[in-house]
């Protein structure tokens, strides 16, 4: 008895692995413009340094295609948010802190001008077509471990 070829979603694949996945198959199709700041910015107010990682944009705009995908209709806000994190104050107690709207923008400018995502009449983003099938390519190609 022969399994039929099913196709994978985003949705079934690891979140961990997806990204990781389509951080690098942005990285090779040359169409993000990375900017002249990314190798010195802080990515939110409460962070002391710049990510050590050199291809921090590119994992931060493949796991925000991810979210756009699951949850349509978040905006630069809603990112600040989900990225922001917990400001020590020195001896003072700690407070959440929303994450760098710049970064944020920039990456849905991008990610718009790639014709992934689209502006959404209610406010936030939306995927598009061809940015659904995109991220379902790349999930497609994800191995799952079971």
């Amino acid at each position: 008895m022969e399994t039929a070829k099913v196709g994978r979603t985003v949705k079934d694949v690891s979140p961990h692995e997806f990204v990781k996945a389509y951080s690098a198959h942005l990285k090779r199709s040359g169409k993000v413009e990375l900017p002249h700041w990314t190798d010195i910015v802080k990515t939110g107010r409460f962070k002391e340094l710049a990510p050590y990682d050199p291809d921090w944009y590119y994992i931060r705009a493949a796991s925000m295609a991810r979210m756009i995908y699951l949850r349509q209709g978040i905006g630069v806000g809603g990112f600040q948010k989900i990225y922001g994190g917990r400001k020590r104050n020195g001896s003072r107690p700690p407070h959440f802190c929303k994450s760098s709207g710049a970064i944020a923008r920039h990456i849905l400018q991008q990610l718009e001008k790639m014709n992934i995502v689209e502006a959404n009449e209610k406010g936030g983003r939306r995927i598009t077509s061809q940015g659904r099938r995109d991220l379902d390519q790349v999930a497609g190609r994800v191995v799952v471990v079971a």
